[in-house]
C-alpha cells in the first residue's frame, strides 16, 4: 500500500512537472483572453454538448443494466458514473480507478454483486472497444493520407510517426474483436474454461462459492446475449453517438480558438490527444498539454491557439471534476442514509 502511494505521488509530480514545462513554452498572457472571449451562447452550447455526451453514455449503461434484468434509474447511474469519473481523474492510470466504488454503489442500491460487476464490465468493454476502434480508424486515415497534401513534408513525416502506433493498436483491437466474438458466439467456451480453472477448488467451501458466482455471472451473460440483442445494439449506437459528440466538441473548441482545421489536421490533433490519455498520468495532466503543443507545432499552427485549446479543455475538466466530486459526496450520503434505514 505504501509503495502504491509513493508511485501515485511520483506520477503526480511527473505529470505536474510536464504540464508546467509545457505551459512555460506558451504565451501565458493569452490564457484569460481564450476563456473570456467566449460569449454566453457559446458557453451554453459548449457545456450543453458535454452534458449531452454524459447523458448518452449514462443511457448506454442503463440499457446494459436492463439487458441484465437489473434496471437502475438513469439519475442514479449518472450520479454513480460521474462520481467514479472524478475518482478516475485523480487516480494514476488511463481513465480507470473509480470502478471499485461504482460496483460498491451499485451493490448498495440493491443490485446483486455479480450483476453490478457484469454491468460495469460490459459498459467499460463497450467504451474501450469503441474508443480504440475510432482511434484505429483515425490512424488508418492518417496513413492513407486522406485530407492531406502529399507535397507537404511535415504531413509526410507526421504520417510516418503514426506507423509506429499501428501495430499495438491492431493487436489490441484484434484482442477486443476476438473477445466480442467469443462473448456473442461462444459464451459456453468461457464458462467451460472458468469451470476447469475452478475445479481444483470445488472441495473448498469458500472457493466453491466463488465458482458458483462465476457460473451465475456466466449464465446472466449468456441469457442477456441471447435475449437482449436489441439493447446491446442500442448500446453500440449510443457509444458511437457519444463519440460523435466528443468529436464535435473538439471541433467546436478549435473553432473557438480560431482554428479551421481540415480533416487531416483535425485527425492529427485528435490522435495525439487520445494517445496522450493512454499514458498513466492522472487526468492526462502534462501529457495532454504536451500532445497539443506537439501537434500544433507540427501543423505550424499558432501557439496562442494551442494555449487557448488547453485552457478551455482544462476549464471543462475542472467543471466536470467539481460536479463529479459533488456526485461523490451525494453517493456517499445516499449510501449512509440507506445503511441507516436498513439498520432501523
Amino acid at each position: 500500500m505504501q509503495r502504491a502511494k509513493i508511485f501515485a505521488l511520483l506520477l503526480w509530480l511527473v505529470a505536474l512537472s510536464l504540464g508546467a514545462w509545457t505551459l512555460a513554452q506558451l504565451p501565458l498572457a493569452d490564457i484569460s483572453h481564450s476563456i473570456t472571449a467566449l460569449n454566453t451562447p457559446q458557453w451554453i452550447f459548449w457545456l450543453g454538448l458535454n452534458a449531452l455526451v454524459i447523458v448518452v453514455l449514462g443511457l448506454r449503461w442503463q440499457f446494459l443494466t436492463q439487458a441484465l434484468s437489473a434496471p437502475v434509474k438513469l439519475l442514479k447511474l449518472l450520479l454513480i458514473r460521474q462520481a467514479g469519473q472524478a475518482v478516475s481523474f485523480i487516480t494514476p492510470g488511463p481513465q480507470f480507478g473509480g470502478e471499485p466504488l461504482q460496483i460498491y454503489w451499485l451493490y448498495q442500491y440493491g443490485l446483486p454483486l455479480r450483476k453490478a460487476l457484469l454491468s460495469l464490465g460490459l459498459d467499460r468493454f463497450f467504451e474501450l472497444w469503441v474508443n480504440f476502434s475510432v482511434l484505429f480508424l483515425a490512424v488508418l486515415l492518417l496513413l492513407t493520407g486522406i485530407g492531406g497534401n502529399a507535397s507537404d513534408g511535415n504531413i509526410n513525416n507526421t504520417v510516418g510517426d503514426w506507423q509506429t502506433a499501428l501495430l499495438p493498436l491492431l493487436i489490441f483491437l484484434g484482442l477486443m474483436f476476438s473477445l466480442a466474438w467469443i462473448l456473442i458466439k461462444q459464451p459456453q467456451w468461457i464458462n467451460n474454461r472458468l469451470e476447469r480453472i475452478a475445479a481444483r477448488w470445488q472441495h473448498n467451501h469458500r472457493l466453491s462459492k466463488i465458482n458458483q458466482h462465476w457460473q451465475s455471472l456466466g449464465d446472466d451473460l449468456r441469457i442477456a446475449l441471447r435475449t437482449q440483442k436489441t439493447r446491446f445494439l442500442l448500446a453500440i449506437l449510443l457509444s458511437l453517438l457519444g463519440w460523435a459528440g466528443l468529436l464535435g466538441e473538439l471541433y467546436l473548441i478549435l473553432h473557438f480558438v480560431g482554428i479551421d482545421a481540415d480533416l487531416h489536421s483535425f485527425l492529427i490533433i485528435l490522435v495525439a490527444m487520445r494517445m496522450a490519455l493512454l499514458l498513466p498520468m492522472p487526468g492526462g495532466v502534462g501529457t495532454i498539454e504536451a500532445s497539443v503543443l506537439w501537434s500544433f507545432h507540427t501543423l505550424n499552427l499558432p501557439a496562442s491557439a494551442a494555449l487557448g485549446l488547453i485552457a478551455l479543455m482544462r476549464v471543462r475538466d475542472a467543471i466536470v471534476l467539481v460536479i463529479g466530486l459533488g456526485c461523490l459526496r451525494a453517493s456517499n450520503s445516499a449510501r449512509a442514509q440507506a445503511t441507516t434505514t436498513n439498520e432501523h
